[in-house]
């Protein structure tokens, strides 16, 4: 009794504390320049770092069709040099400093960043202001054609030479009407980047690359008053250019099932399931993270004990929604075990589904994956650089929702799930009848494909 009463008393006070909500607290600063930049500025001294975060509000949903792979080209073409800084210069002289740097583009966005430290900001803000209001100085048709080659080789080992590499694509055109901001991937096709023109490629910088089409985030060790003297002296001279338009796209909908089917050179068939779903921050995104999470989130949720532990007929199996400003989709994929074939996954796939549909996860399921998501959501902050850390944070909490400091709203939409919830979102968006199931099997081994003999149409 002596050894079991302080674990009880332990325990209690874990799920006491555990019950408490956590008020995140990240203070900013936010002011925008007379050329339309916004500027937010947070202070963090735990360590002598700082982040730089800039913002485009463009990414593959801004193209046209015809003219698509723009927003990833020019997430290349911005380490190429400006008006002021030679070509290879940009990283040099970070890595000199001892920074680091990256960049990615979406559907929705380019968001690049410099960690840096801390006496390094000017150096992080000099070379993004230069890129910002002096890259088409430095950007010469040569310039364009490098970065054009460098992408569609990027395209033939990320999509024409990857095992499965097409189902992503294929996924998208048929989740998407034609027309559609996410019915092409955001890499382009080979047609459109080899059909860029070097005028094109201006006309969109200068259209997007404007500093009231960006949000500029600095977090880290930083005094924000000389922080905002930097910023002034180096983007003020920025020029400033007409406003962006809004995305207006077509209305998505799915109403009948879609079975692509796509042979590749890989040894196991592979299931990739999608639904449209709500949009980023809408009522039943945060449902759909955690119906993910219930679904393939460790070794004993429902799809991973059934599929890969228990039957082991798979072997892998996971779960998402991928949130997007203009529209979401819900994702199961899974991988066959050597001798099994797709038709058997997605029969277990539909039961729990079915399950899910006719009765609602136990409290226990819900809280463990909101418990999941919420201490990683935490662990992020504990970090200001980087993909995800707070700087990346105030910057898409700004664009997608005007206020940087979202932290809680966000969470709070999580903490606010409960079973019904997640048996209503699945009878809502997972339609048999609305969905797209795309198998991709070996070469020569049709049989192995999901034929859907077993599905009931709702």
């Amino acid at each position: 009794m002596r050894r079991i009463l302080p674990m009880l008393v332990l325990l209690f006070a874990a799920t006491a504390y555990a019950q408490e909500e956590t008020r995140i607290t990240v203070p900013y600063e936010r002011f925008v320049l007379p050329n339309g930049l916004n500027v937010i500025l947070h202070e963090d001294h735990t360590t002598p770092t700082v982040s730089v975060n800039i913002w485009y509000h463009v990414g593959s949903g801004r193209e046209k069709p015809g003219r698509t792979g723009f927003a990833h080209l020019f997430e290349h073409i911005m380490f190429e040099g400006s008006r002021h800084v030679p070509e290879g210069a940009f990283d040099e002289w970070l890595e000199a400093a001892g920074g680091s740097n990256n960049a990615s583009t979406s559907q929705d966005r380019t968001n690049y960043y410099e960690d840096v430290p801390s006496n390094a900001l000017e150096l992080a803000l000099f070379l993004d202001s230069d890129r910002m209001g002096y890259l088409l100085d430095a950007m010469s048709p040569e310039t364009v054609d490098g970065q054009r080659d460098v992408v569609k080789n990027e395209r033939r080992q990320r999509l024409e030479n990857s095992p499965y590499g097409l189902a992503f694509p294929t996924m998208f055109e048929n989740l998407f009407p034609p027309g559609h901001p996410y019915n092409w991937p955001v890499i382009g096709s080979m047609e459109d980047l080899s059909a860029a023109s070097h005028d094109d490629v201006v006309e969109f910088f200068t259209r997007y690359y404007s500093p009231a089409n960006a949000s500029l985030a600095i977090a880290g060790d930083i005094d924000p008053e000389e922080a905002r003297a930097l910023v002034e002296k180096w983007f003020s001279d920025v020029p400033a250019r007409a406003p962006v338009p809004p995305v207006d796209p077509p209305v998505a909908y799915l109403t009948e099932e879609k079975r692509p089917l796509l042979e590749d050179r890989v040894s196991l068939p592979r299931l990739y399931m999608a639904w449209l779903s709500p949009r980023l921050y809408a009522p039943g995104d945060a449902e759909m993270d955690v119906l993910a999470s219930i679904l393939t989130g460790g070794k004993n949720s429902r799809l991973y004990k059934r599929l890969v532990y228990d039957l082991q007929i798979a072997q892998d199996v996971s779960a998402f929604q991928y949130s997007l400003e203009h529209g979401s989709s819900f994702w199961i994929i899974a991988t066959a075990r050597a001798g099994h074939d797709l038709d058997e996954l997605e029969e277990v796939i539909r039961e729990e589904l079915d399950r899910i549909r006719m009765e609602p996860p136990s409290e226990r399921e819900v809280q463990r994956a909101i418990n999941q998501y919420e201490a990683g959501f935490l662990r992020g902050l504990e970090r200001v650089g980087g993909f995800g850390g707070k700087a990346d944070r105030l910057n898409g909490y700004f664009v997608r929702t005007g206020n940087p400091d979202y932290f809680n709203e966000d969470l709070a939409r999580y903490r606010a799930v409960d079973p019904i919830d997640i048996q209503a979102v699945a009878q809502t968006y997972l339609r048999d009848d609305g969905r797209v199931a795309l198998s991709v099997v070996p070469e020569g081994q049709l049989e192995l494909a999901a034929s859907g003999a077993g599905a009931k149409a709702e």
